[in-house]
């Protein structure tokens, strides 16, 4: 019997913890902190195994994704990274973000979603005009197992190309996704490629507009160039809903939208496939000039646990007291020196733990809840 066959109350989760690089172990400690708490609640029990990737399993074994992590991460329940990469490994012949691309790949984690709400209690944050972020409310469907980062590599002494190849499944797939996110949120999808020039461009909105028509006619639909795209977000970030793309336009174009709510510290994600367990992590990276000083914002990493109760795990009041909690903290003022905080890591951490305990004993008192 698998933890997806179990009843929610008695239902026990074997979760494989990356911590990789730089930040990476601190904020994934902070995850697992706040899964506790939430398993002491509402009776889960959560079993945490931690393996190599990136840079520190370069340094331990000589490669990126040793064959254990990978055959751990493929037969756990899900997957918590915190980050890989950094300097220290400029140059080298095998590089950290290799790990991170080959366990997508091994896991077949075709769809990544980056949610980004602003809030409006940190909207003032923002580098952008208060009256255009507060409000937002969007997520980005990224592609994330095809396109030019898996595609062949070629290198000589005067030249170097990389091949982008899409196949009409791999679109379908992440199309489908998209659609039917925008079916739980506001029924609009904005599709992103650069068709104007690229073939695998024309390719991806034929496929898009088909699948469209065919499947879902009751969701708006438009398209748009990556380039003009780049320049809306910025300029008028709350008309977009659910924003699908490929893969290496929606690294660049997530880490765009990242900085409207004040720290690319505060975004999650989630890498899903068709089956099997799903990868969770911050979007922000490794940053080596704080690691080891309890200076790292928590929130993307714990709300990236959040994600994980909900997608892999189906517990949806578990990720909203997750969510409510980290709303409350930041309302609140409690928060990291990225966002203009004293707080570390560990004391950030903390808040978070107990803002849900607060919250589920008013809930259960039924008392109203009172934030500075």
């Amino acid at each position: 019997m698998t933890a997806h066959d179990t009843p929610a109350a008695a239902r026990a989760f074997n979760i494989v913890v990356l911590p990789g690089d730089g930040v990476g172990p601190e904020v994934a400690l902070a995850a697992q902190r706040v899964l506790t708490c939430i398993g002491d609640i509402y009776g889960h029990r959560f079993d945490f195994t931690e393996h190599l990737i990136g840079g520190a399993a370069i340094d331990a074994v000589g490669e990126s994704l040793p064959e254990e992590t990978k055959a751990a991460c493929i037969a756990s329940d899900a997957v918590l990274l915190g980050a890989v990469g950094g300097p220290k490994w400029d140059g080298a012949p095998v590089r950290p973000e290799q790990g991170l691309l080959a366990i997508r790949k091994a896991m077949g984690l075709y769809a990544n979603l980056r949610p980004l709400q602003v809030s409006p209690v940190l909207a003032h944050r923002s580098p952008l005009k208060k009256e255009i972020v507060e409000g937002v409310d969007l997520i980005v469907f990224r592609e994330l197992t095809s396109g030019v980062y898996f595609g062949e590599r070629t290198r000589t002494e005067t030249s170097a190309s990389d091949l982008c190849v899409y196949t009409v499944e791999e679109i379908e797939r992440v199309a489908r996704a998209a659609f039917q996110a925008a079916e739980q949120r506001r029924g609009k999808v904005t599709s992103v490629d650069k068709a104007n020039v690229m073939e695998t461009s024309r390719l991806w909105r034929e496929v898009v507009t088909r699948i469209h028509a065919e499947e879902y006619p009751q969701i708006t639909l438009e398209h748009a160039l990556v380039d003009s795209m780049a320049m809306h977000l910025i300029r008028k970030p709350r008309d977009y809903d659910v924003i699908l793309t490929e893969n290496m336009f929606g690294d660049i174009l997530s880490d765009e939208i990242s900085v409207l709510g004040g720290s690319i510290g505060l975004l999650p994600s989630a890498s899903l496939g068709a089956n099997g367990p799903g990868l969770f992590e911050p979007i922000h990276g490794s940053a080596p000039d704080i690691a080891g000083q309890d200076l790292a914002n928590p929130v993307g990493m714990v709300l990236s646990a959040a994600m994980m109760l909900r997608h892999s795990f189906q517990l949806e009041d578990e990720a909203d007291s997750i969510e409510a909690a980290v709303a409350a903290v930041l309302a609140s003022g409690a928060v990291t020196a990225d966002l203009g905080g004293a707080l570390g890591t560990v004391s950030a951490t903390r808040a978070i733990v107990d803002a849900i305990r607060a919250i589920h004993w008013a809930a259960a008192r039924h008392v109203p809840m009172h934030w500075a």
